[in-house]
């Protein structure tokens, strides 16, 4: 017995401690360059990362949410209805993006799969971006630095790269959440009017910074030197900005995107910006994305284009995919999740 009782119950361990690894919940990672969150998302899960920044395949979508519990996705990933509807074992998806707009929430909250994204890690740094891209089309940054390393500079002659003043200019928002509001603060430390428009009006913001409310876009539109674009896609802000809205503006207004692509008609934007019913546009959202390089946008001087990067700091690129895996580690360990977008729906 002295003998035999050891190996036996080294043998149950082995066979306990087998089980619990196979128990483990699986976690599918939608791309590769997450290494400090796949670490914590490590040392309870099993996780698969697709291997490549390269988004998976609409199949493999459907296939890993036959068999994984959860999965970390980017805003360009699909979780529409049908990959929804082939859910087996899927409990929770987390965005490491603040957009939402790649979610069928309904259709996840009746199947009973939580969804979360990343609110208050980006909007700094988004803000940062605005104002880069605001600053460069009103100063001709980028095409002066074309210019240049076309060798076209070839006297001290600043005629052809005069720009606008951003300083002491009118700045309409449309949108108020946390980085409209990191936009109207970096606004305030440009001598800038800051008007703005929301379906919810937001006085404790205008007494906070000085800004004022109007009444709908048409009014941002024909007030403002600038517009920065901050609403999220859904059916009533998709092209919300078409040529009737461009008409509105001033000839010297320069439009500024760091929201979702569609939201502005690009064909429109095209011949508002090619017959000077604009002045320029700051974009660093398109439709589609990414664009092709033969888009007639893409042929203007008056327009700035960047590949959806306002976020992407190292800084807060870490951040928002750590805040991803924690929210996927709270909802498969049940615990109160750091942001979860749908949790009052689910049936």
């Amino acid at each position: 017995l002295d003998v035999i009782l050891p190996f036996v119950s080294n043998h149950f361990t082995c066979l306990y401690q087998e089980t619990i690894v196979m128990d483990r919940p699986k976690v599918f990672v939608t791309r590769n360059y997450h290494p400090e969150a796949v670490n914590l998302l490590e040392q309870e899960f099993d996780v698969e990362v697709w291997d490549t920044n390269i988004p998976p395949p609409r199949e493999v979508i459907l296939d890993k949410v036959t068999e994984v519990q959860g999965m970390m996705t980017e805003a360009f990933d699909s979780i529409d209805r049908e990959v929804v509807e082939t859910a087996i074992t899927l409990r929770v998806v987390a965005n490491r993006a603040v957009g939402t707009d790649n979610f069928d929430i309904v259709a996840a909250s009746n199947k009973g799969i939580l969804l979360a994204n990343t609110p208050g890690v980006l909007h700094e740094t988004c803000a940062d971006m605005t104002f880069a891209l605001m600053l460069g089309v009103a100063r001709r940054v980028v095409y002066a630095d074309r210019q240049v390393r076309a060798g076209a500079w070839k006297v001290l002659d600043q005629s052809a790269y005069l720009g606008f003043d951003v300083n002491g200019k009118i700045l309409g928002i449309v949108g108020i959440g946390q980085i409209a509001q990191a936009v109207i603060k970096r606004a305030i430390g440009f001598n800038m009017e800051v008007i703005y428009f929301s379906r919810t009006r937001r006085p404790e913001i205008e007494h906070e910074y000085g800004i004022r409310w109007v009444k709908d876009v048409s009014a941002i539109l024909s007030e403002s030197d600038f517009v920065s674009m901050h609403v999220p896609l859904t059916t009533e802000t998709r092209g919300i900005l078409g040529i009737n809205e461009f008409k509105k503006m001033k000839k010297s207004a320069i439009l500024v995107n760091t929201s979702r692509g569609p939201v502005v008609d690009s064909l429109a934007l095209y011949h508002a910006l090619s017959n000077g019913l604009i002045a320029g546009a700051g974009l660093d959202v398109v439709d589609p994305e990414p664009i092709s390089p033969d888009h007639p946008l893409l042929t203007l001087p008056n327009v700035v284009v960047t590949p959806h990067i306002a976020s992407a700091s190292t800084t807060t690129f870490s951040g928002m995919a750590i805040m991803a895996a924690e929210n996927i580690i709270a909802a498969l360990n049940g615990e109160k999740m750091p942001s979860c977008i749908n949790s009052d729906l689910l049936r």
